[in-house]
């Protein structure tokens, strides 16, 4: 039997109803796998070794009662088989320190999922950097200054925290918005932070995309998320409705060309979310 462990946010507060790690929990125990379940205090290494306390699982499509635990344990994690990483930012100082702690399972042989490194190496929002011929015209920095100076260039642009998740701390600034000062200096913390700013695409309305890639190769089907209500953010969390659309010959043009240097860095399961720069720079 597979032993299949998990390290995630607690299982409690999740809505399964749009949860992917749940998803894979429900199709791994379809499967006949044995489920152990992990937050991150629950690793540890002693003398080199990783080990966690570890609690066996099992799950259902209830909305009243989805999970219940059969069992505890502290075992090595290279007694586990596979381990998903699933813990949701922010990206900080303790998520890095779990990767280490992952790394060690893996060099025992224990598959990580996705590799420790490459979650080091692949921020979310700034690894579109190696992409920015698909991306909206994107400034990354700590100055207050710079980011007035593209905001009175662009005239409407989008303003957020690097390690964000959900939609939390996204602003959208519009020309003679008073409070592009104020927002500047929260997301850096008075330029002691990093934040991103792009220009702002009313395309946006139609909703951007989630696309899953699985080693290099896309699913053929992508989730949009479609703001509603006069929002900006189609975040499902910020209350966007979620619509599965088959990819359209844009969405596989962006994900041949992303998906190579994906398969190259190892992550095996990513889902990049975007919405396209126009083609004809509007």
């Amino acid at each position: 039997m597979i032993k299949l462990g998990i390290v995630m946010d607690p299982i409690a507060t999740i809505n399964i109803k749009k949860d992917t790690s749940f998803a894979m929990l429900l199709e791994a125990q379809r499967r006949g796998y044995e489920l152990h379940y992990m937050e991150m205090n629950d690793l540890y290494l002693i003398n080199g070794e990783a080990r966690a306390r570890t609690r066996t699982l099992s799950v259902e499509q209830n909305y009243d009662k989805w999970y219940d635990f059969t069992g505890e344990q502290d075992l090595p994690l290279a007694d586990l088989d596979v381990i998903l990483m699933r813990k949701d930012p922010p990206f900080d100082t303790e998520f890095i320190y779990a990767t280490y702690i992952l790394e060690r399972a893996e060099e025992k042989g224990t598959l990580i999922v996705n590799k420790p490194q490459s979650l080091r190496d692949c921020n979310e929002k700034l690894f579109t950097a190696w992409f920015s011929e698909l991306t909206p015209e994107t400034l990354v920095t700590r100055n207050k200054a710079q980011l007035k100076a593209f905001w009175e260039k662009h005239g409407d642009i989008i303003m957020k925290p690097l390690d964000g998740m959900g939609g939390a701390s996204i602003f959208r600034v519009k020309a003679g918005d008073p409070n592009l000062g104020v927002i500047a200096e929260t997301l850096t913390e008075l330029g002691s932070r990093y934040c991103m700013a792009q220009n702002y695409l009313p395309a946006i309305k139609d909703g951007d995309k989630r696309v899953l890639v699985v080693d290099g190769e896309p699913v053929p089907y992508c989730l949009a998320r479609i703001p509603q209500g006069g929002e900006t953010r189609g975040n499902l969390a910020a209350g966007g409705r979620g619509e599965a659309r088959p990819l359209t010959e844009s969405d596989w043009e962006i994900a041949r060309r992303v998906g190579p240097t994906l398969k190259a860095q190892r992550p095996y399961l990513r889902r990049p979310g975007y919405h396209r720069r126009p083609s004809d720079g509007n």
